[in-house]
């Protein structure tokens, strides 16, 4: 949109762009080994603690920084690409939840808070951004969701045999469901290609451009325009500021050399974590703790998603759910925001549940239940009967921020340049808990009520750091002095710098985020527009 209007853009891109690889149906080097997310992250691992007391530590899971793409195109290229809007609730959650369930509803040391925007702020926003990608789905199907000013621009992906069997149950016990909207192109759209449901989506690049990667999509329109450049295996290690307290630019190393690029407005867009990384270590003296911190509030606020999945098998039934992607789902919105009464159950929120495909060699060797051996004969021959006749549930929980969770830069622990990592400061607390135990219970019943003969936890995504999908740190809000950047995206302190990204998520929601965060976008370089004429 930006080079669109005339604007003459730098993008700044510590990674390169991707070739054939990122399209490689490889299930051990992309699911696995994540070849496309860890090129840059795993050269600055960061460290964590669960509490502000403790010592932080590397010794987790590596796969924590997997979302942070590296590369033209970033995350898009290698997400799965379910594209759900939030829910009109999401961004009432504090006020509507005290509306409806008294304010010890949510945990004295919860910091949610309200979005300075609406659901119908954002809305024509959220439809530029469908037209854009080409996003597949169906309008209306689902009743929790909030008003459309335009139909999908694509009608859904393909039904198959595993989502009707799924939809049919969730009739009968009175729930709602309906086809997952999918940043994936059912037909072709705007020159681009259509799905060819290969069952390599997540995790991986698109083999045909079928997926809204912003690489096929938004970057290619951009550089059509002559007005976008991008500067690739740049890292930025500082965003300046002039005598006047505003941005006069970024310094990135390229080839070993120190560069420097005069900017008038800057737009900071990457993963949660490396925006407030880049914000805490452009640090100066009208900003002696971080760029736009003199509040102290960059780094706080920060939350992660839970990802639950329940695995069920249907003895004798062919799934065949080793074809197709992963968002070509019958998707559930019963059990999320507040479409269910939550009177009694010591939590708020939930999550959107989706029958789910992509069910890969390795993945599908490893679905098996607990009662199966790991490996040896009966294992073979479990999986030689069963294998192709198991469903797999998956659930996005929402989860809250609080006053303990926070980012900040590790005092005693530094990456190869010399300058010090991420320090996560973050744990489950109950309601994340006990929200996770609902959707999984939930799960289970409805496999059943499906047929299943057996069910079982197949996916506990129970992060101790935050995991994937990383949200606040640099929150939106009204508040200078609880917030960072306003409504706009703009931050408080610095009135050409704009934070995009999961970062500026005052809470999580029950879905993916991508695009809110492209809807967040689009709408805060209107602004930027308007500033800089």
């Amino acid at each position: 949109m930006l080079a669109e209007t005339g604007l003459r853009v730098a993008g700044i891109e510590a990674g390169g762009r991707f070739g054939a690889d990122e399209a490689a149906f490889d299930e051990l080097a992309n699911d696995y080994r994540n070849r496309l997310g860890a090129a840059k992250a795993n050269h600055e691992v960061p460290t964590w603690r669960p509490d502000p007391t403790g010592e932080a530590t590397t010794s987790y899971d590596g796969r924590i920084v997997s979302l942070m793409g590296n590369g033209v195109g970033g995350g898009t290229v290698h997400y799965a690409g379910q594209h759900f809007r939030l829910a009109p609730w999401h961004f009432r959650l504090r006020s509507a939840t005290e509306e409806r369930y008294g304010a010890s509803a949510l945990p004295s040391n919860c910091t949610a808070t309200d979005w300075p925007v609406s659901y119908d702020d954002l809305e024509p926003f959220y439809a530029r951004v469908d037209e854009t990608l080409g996003v597949s789905g169906e309008a209306g199907r689902n009743p929790f969701e909030g008003d459309r000013s335009t139909a999908y621009p694509l009608p859904p992906l393909r039904r198959t045999g595993w989502t009707d069997l799924i939809a049919d149950a969730a009739r009968r016990i009175s729930l709602h469901p309906f086809a997952g909207p999918a940043a994936i192109r059912s037909e072709p759209h705007r020159g681009l290609a259509a799905c060819t449901y290969c069952g390599f989506c997540n995790w991986n690049g698109c083999h045909v451009g079928a997926k809204g990667s912003t690489h096929v999509t938004a970057i290619p329109r951009a550089e059509a325009t002559g007005n976008l450049a991008v500067a690739t295996g740049a890292r930025v290690i500082s965003l300046d500021i002039d005598a006047a307290g505003r941005m006069s630019g970024v310094t990135y190393i390229c080839d070993g050399r120190v560069h420097f690029q005069p900017a008038r407005a800057v737009f900071l867009s990457a993963h949660t974590l490396e925006n407030t990384r880049l914000l805490l270590l452009s640090r100066s003296t009208a900003f002696p703790t971080g760029l736009a911190n003199r509040a102290g509030q960059v780094g706080r606020n920060a939350m992660s998603h839970v990802f639950v999945g329940v695995d069920g098998v249907f003895p004798g039934r062919a799934l065949n759910r080793f074809g197709g992607t992963y968002p070509q789902a019958t998707s559930l919105d019963d059990w999320n925001a507040d479409n269910f009464d939550h009177a009694g159950l010591d939590f708020v929120g939930g999550g959107c549940i989706s029958a789910i495909h992509e069910a890969k060699p390795i993945q599908t060797a490893l679905s098996t239940p607990p009662s199966v051996p790991r490996y040896g004969r009966a294992w073979k021959e479990w999986l030689a009967t069963h294998g192709n006749s198991v469903g797999r549930l998956m659930a996005i929980s929402e989860s809250l921020p609080y006053d303990d969770s926070f980012l900040d830069l590790d005092p005693n622990v530094v990456d190869a340049t010399g300058m010090p990592v991420l320090r996560m400061t973050y744990r489950l607390h109950d309601q994340e808990l006990r929200r996770f135990d609902f959707l999984h219970d939930r799960m289970s019943e409805l496999l059943r009520e499906a047929g299943a003969s057996e069910t079982w936890t197949s996916f506990r995504r129970l992060p101790a750091a935050p995991f994937q999908s990383v949200f606040g740190a640099t929150r939106m809000g009204n508040d200078p002095a609880a917030s960072v950047i306003d409504a706009q995206c703009i931050a408080h302190e610095v009135p050409n710098l704009a934070i995009v990204g999961a970062s500026s998520f005052p809470t999580s929601g029950g879905y993916q985020p991508t695009a809110t965060i492209q809807a967040l976008a689009w709408r805060s370089a209107e602004r930027l527009i308007e500033l800089l004429r």
